[in-house]
């Protein structure tokens, strides 16, 4: 693990409505992903929100699960897109890691959506599971809460 802190982030406080967010996961690993769902579940919950929870087969289908949401338009404030793909000996890893994170990134420039971004790009599963914990470093915490910043942010703009 780094020797950088992770910041400490108190409950988000969001003018409006409940916020209500979707995760969108790839539970490939799912002690890895589970970890990191409970710490987006725990930074929802304490802003008062509501979660909606889907999954898909793996990280590379997480951009287009979430461009199909965003059409569903079903209502969510953010999203939240969970997954981990851990370095083998081919360079599969490479595309995956790349195409997802170039996906989601053009999804969100296109639409402006809320969202966070918890794909975990690791060399081993040891580094995957210390980022899981039910602590600070948890990413599925830290892309809760980048996507409901966003959803403030979005709302602050709104009523500006």
């Amino acid at each position: 693990m780094s020797t950088i802190d992770a910041p400490e982030r108190g409950p988000l406080v969001i003018a409006g409505p409940a916020p209500r967010l979707l995760l969108i996961q790839a539970p490939y690993y799912a002690e890895v992903v589970g970890g990191m769902r409970r710490g987006v579940e725990r930074v929802t919950t304490a802003a008062g929100g509501a979660l909606d929870v889907v999954d898909v087969a793996g990280a590379f289908e997480l951009p287009a699960a979430l461009r199909m949401a965003l059409a569903a338009n079903k209502g969510w404030d953010g999203f939240v897109l969970l997954g981990c793909v851990v370095k083998g000996e081919t360079d599969h890893y490479d595309h995956i890691c790349r195409e997802a994170c170039s996906g989601v990134m053009h999804v969100s420039i296109g639409t402006g959506a809320a969202i966070g971004f918890g794909l975990l790009t690791v060399h081993t599963l040891a580094q995957a599971e210390a980022r899981a914990r039910d602590d600070r470093h948890n990413k599925g915490a830290e892309a809760a809460n980048a996507a409901l910043m966003q959803v403030a942010l979005r709302r602050r703009w709104a009523l500006a």
